[in-house]
């Protein structure tokens, strides 16, 4: 018979081991495939109820659902418009990654494309992420790791991120009624000047711009350039169907946030936008008020 101490240190002990398998919270979940290396057949449940965050499976064995299930009522309209936008880090191996829907698999991600670290979007009403490991003889130094958000395809803007419709992409200018929102409730919003292309790829350029207003961003896109500069200089990711002119005219830059890195979304020219918005605040039909001086 074992004495009482031996029994709490066997239970601590694989407590720890349980804790070091596994481990997850709303918004992410990190586990290991050693912890049913017996049961390669299995497949586990993993849910999470966060507008972004990320996965890490360590080992992959067996496979794994993972359900995004978004902290809103399905009756209330949040839902509707909502895609899962996924992106594998580049040192992603052990898995391919489908959607499951009903027990039907489309491919989303080999286990090869992950190292390119495309996004993959779908409609959150499509179905689950099913991650399942490739059978491997030494599963070592093999982690499946990816980013997910959730993305409305309903916003102002939306309809510029290349990902969410591939191949859909139209740069038609918005709406006066898009535009007064966008300056609102987008990402990022300022005004200011296309400085310089930097980088071209298959999803679009990357644009140095130059603001010298910022009416809101939600994360550093855009830093401060001291005093002397008084302005505000950050990247902006353009659809490769949508070519830019740097210098000339100033622009109100509105957009969104995806994966760290800002895309554009409305963007007329200042001055059409101040006409706009003086306009729209004689009439009282503003969505929100800004300091466009």
């Amino acid at each position: 018979m074992l004495r009482p101490w031996t029994v709490q240190w066997i239970t601590a002990v694989l407590l720890c081991r349980a804790v070091a398998q596994y481990s997850s919270d709303q918004c992410s979940w990190r586990g290991s495939g050693l912890s049913h290396e017996s049961h390669r057949r299995d497949v586990e449940q993993v849910y999470l109820r966060c507008s972004q965050g990320s996965l890490e499976w360590l080992y992959p064995t067996g496979a794994i659902i993972v359900n995004l299930r978004p902290n809103t009522e399905p009756s209330s309209g949040h839902m509707a418009g909502l895609h899962v936008c996924i992106k594998p880090h580049t040192y992603s191996q052990g898995s391919h990654v489908y959607l499951e829907r009903a027990g039907d698999l489309r491919l989303l991600l080999t286990e090869g494309e992950q190292a390119q670290g495309t996004v993959q979007c779908f409609s959150l009403a499509e179905g689950a992420v099913f991650v399942e490991a490739v059978p491997q003889t030494d599963i070592s130094r093999r982690i499946t790791a990816f980013q997910y958000e959730l993305v409305s395809s309903q916003g102002p803007g939306a309809h510029m991120y290349p990902y969410l419709h591939p191949g859909l992409v139209t740069c038609e200018p918005c709406s006066d009624e898009e535009v007064l929102m966008a300056v609102c409730t987008s990402d990022f919003a300022g005004s200011g000047i296309f400085r310089d292309v930097v980088s071209d790829a298959n999803d679009g350029s990357r644009v140095v711009v130059t603001l010298s207003r910022l009416f809101r961003q939600k994360s550093g896109a855009f830093a401060w350039g001291g005093v002397r500069g008084r302005s505000w200089s950050g990247r902006v990711n353009v659809p490769a169907q949508c070519g830019v002119h740097p210098g000339g005219d100033e622009y109100l830059l509105t957009g969104s946030i995806h994966f760290g890195e800002a895309w554009l979304g409305c963007a007329p020219r200042y001055k059409d936008f101040l006409k706009l918005y003086i306009r729209a605040q004689k009439e009282g039909t503003n969505p929100c008020q800004i300091d466009t001086e």
